[in-house]
Order: C-alpha cells, then structure tokens, then sequence
C-alpha cells in the first residue's frame, strides 16, 4: 500500500511539473473554455500595418485570436469596443466574437472581458499574458466562454514592433489638450458660443476619450461617464438662449455702419435658438419674422435706416427728387458718388465733410463750397467710385472734399 501512494504522489508531481512548464517556461497558448482546458498546439503573433496586435492560437480546426489596437503593455476591456476583439471559431465553421452583441433574451448588456499584455520581450519578440471573454455569435444566441487564459511569449511571425507605440500616456496628453481646447469654445469671457466650433471640439475631446479608453481601459467606468455626458455635442438650450441675449443687445445698439452684420448675427442666433430649444409658443419666430435686415439697393445702408420722415412708409423718402425711394437708390444725394463710397468713419458710419449736418452720402455739396458735387470732377470715369476725384492743388484732398 506505502508504494502505492509512494508511485500516485510521483505521477501527480510529474504531472503538475509538466504543465508548469508548458504553462511558465515554454511558450505556450491555453484557457478554460466552458470549464474544460483548451490548449494550442500553435500560435503566433502578427502586428498589421495600422499597428493592431493579434495573438493567435489554434487547436486542430479550432483557433483563438486575440486583438489589441496597439503593442503596449496596458489591460484591455474586450466587449465595448469593436477594436478590442476577442474571437473564437470552432471546427464546425462557427465564428464567436466579443464584437457580437447578446440578443436581448440572453442579456441587455455586453458580457466584458479583458486581454492583458503583460510583458512584451522586445529582443525576442515575444508576448506574454493572460485574457478572458464571452463571445457570442451573429445571432447573440449562442456564446462560448473562456476564462484563465494565458498566452506565454508567443513569437512574432509577422509585421514589425513599432518603434514609438501609443501609449497610455499619449492619450491621457491627447485627453488633457482636447479637454482645454473643448473648455475655449464655451470660456467666460466670449461673446458667443460658436456651435460649430462647440461641436468640433467636443468631437474631438470625445474622440480622444474613447481612444484612451479603448488603449487604456476604463475599469470605473469613468472615462465612458464623461464621453455619455457629452452626448451628441451640441450646445444647450441656456447656451443657445445666452447667445440670443448678446446678439439681441448688439443689434439694439447696431449704428449704421454695422446694422447689417448685427441684425443678421441676431437672426442666425434667433433661427439658433428654435433648432436647439424649440419654439412652442412661436414667440422667437415672430421675433425673426419683425426683423428687417434688408438693403434693397445694396448701398450698405440699411433699410431701416432710409426713412428719413419716420412714417413707416420707405417709398416716400427722396431725398434726390429723383424718383427713386432712397432705399432703392444707391446715389442718395444725386452727386454722381454711390452712396457705398461717401465719407465713412472707421467703423463705417456716414460722415459729414463740411458740417452743415448733413451726412455726406445725403449732401449734393459734401465739402460746402457752393459748387455741387456733381460739378467738381468727383468722378471722370463715370463708375460711381471716387478713386479717380481730381484734385487740382495735389495735396491728396480731392476737389469735391476740399471747399
């Protein structure tokens, strides 16, 4: 009986000894599949062109790939993300993948599992760690599960270590700079929120998160907090309403030089806010429809600004006598100077020349000498611009301004 259980204990220690060693000292591929061991009797390592890292192990007609997006050491969460892929295929042409979704009679929710790179043995080219999966196949009925797997230096065969690999630091950086960037587009301090440039940035500070959760890991859930509480990136209703304000205040103050640019900004904030936060009760499109941005004739002055008698009535304002409205004349002052190219200010509002308190694109004599515009060679060529005004003492002021 004693040599017996002398003979047992040697063939369990020899047993154990052999599968340490298939396990820890020779490279090797296994995993518990449905709780039974599975073993590879190949596998391999390849590295394709976008840098994705696949191991690879297969058993007769059944194969095991394991797919990470970089050649990193780091812990990867398959059944999120469709880059980080667990797959199993069996010897009877079913495919099994983390990429499938569960049917929800099975599950609402995605089974996670991980893949770990834990060593990566740059001079022999080798992988070494462990992963688990559920993997489901097209039809998210059916699943296969494995769990206790390890991978131990498995060998390149194909494609290159990249030299610079991203890493888990990169894409924190990414984070963090997008994240700035993402901050600037909504920073107190700015007129407006501009929500193109909002979108942008948020699509792109989202974008930065997913590929640092993808590469990195998420373990809390934190990172796909954030990137939830993104949504689609579109800016609030109180973002867009605090933009109608501002636009609203810089059009009551419009001056004619910029009455054009403001009332339009207005609209656009105004047309803004109905998309972002609706519009029951139509009170912002009544807004809009009140507003009058128009410039009939393209003088660069508006509408609203050519009804000299304030009766409401554009058509009978003349100032000319020449029969046409001033809002549809662009030669206010009949001087044969466009209205566009009388005297501004720098910020382009109308001026007066010679102070009699008439501006001067509504004064037939701009610099009050007693001879009319018209009369003074303001424009030779007859185009309506004054570029080419003589100016009879060459001191740079031309006649029709120098009285």
């Amino acid at each position: 009986m004693k040599k017996k259980l002398i003979l047992l204990s040697l063939i369990f220690l020899t047993a154990f000894s052999c599968g340490d060693e298939v396990q820890f000292n020779t490279p090797a591929f296994q995993g518990d599949r449905e709780n039974e061991l599975w073993r590879a009797k190949a596998f391999s390592a390849s590295i394709d062109a976008f840098g994705f890292l696949t191991i690879t192990g297969v058993n007769n007609s059944e194969t095991v790939k394991l797919t990470v997006p970089s050649v990193i050491e780091s812990n990867f969460i398959v059944g999120e993300i469709d880059v980080v892929e667990a797959q199993y295929s069996d010897g009877f042409g079913a495919t099994y993948s983390t990429t499938n979704k569960p049917d929800e009679s099975v599950s609402i929710y995605p089974e996670l599992g991980e893949i770990i790179i834990d060593e990566i043995d740059v001079v022999n080219k080798t992988f070494t760690g462990t992963y688990r999966f559920l993997a489901f196949d097209a039809s998210g009925l059916n699943s296969i599960g494995f769990t206790n797997g390890i991978f131990y230096k498995v060998p390149l065969i194909s494609g290159e270590l990249p030299t610079n690999p991203t890493t888990c630091l990169d894409l924190d950086g990414a984070s963090d700079a997008a994240l700035i960037a993402f901050q600037n587009t909504f920073a107190s301090g700015l007129e407006f929120v501009n929500s193109a440039a909002y979108l942008a940035a948020c699509s792109a500070y989202s974008e930065a998160l997913t590929n640092q959760r993808v590469y990195c890991g998420d373990a809390d859930g934190t990172l796909q907090a954030i990137i939830d509480g993104l949504g689609d990136c579109q800016i609030s209703c109180e973002i867009a309403t605090a933009n109608v304000i501002e636009a609203n205040s810089q059009y009551t103050t419009a001056t004619i030089g910029n009455y054009n640019e403001k009332c339009a900004q207005y609209t656009l904030y105004l047309q803004e806010q109905i998309e972002i936060c609706g519009d029951d009760d139509g009170s912002v499109q009544a807004a809009i429809d009140s507003l009058n941005c128009g410039d009939a004739d393209g003088d660069g002055v508006a509408d609203v600004y050519e009804d000299f008698n304030s009766d409401g009535n554009l058509d009978d304002d003349d100032t000319d006598g020449d029969g046409v409205a001033n809002y549809l004349d662009n030669d206010d002052d009949g001087d044969g100077i466009l209205t566009q190219y009388e005297g501004k200010d720098a910020d382009g509002n109308p001026i007066d020349t010679d102070g009699d308190g008439d501006v001067d694109y509504l004064d037939a004599d701009d610099d009050g000498d007693t001879l009319l515009t018209l009369n003074e060679n303001a424009d030779p060529n007859g185009d309506g611009n004054p570029d080419d005004a003589v100016d009879t003492d060459g001191d740079g002021v031309p006649d029709y301004l120098q009285a």
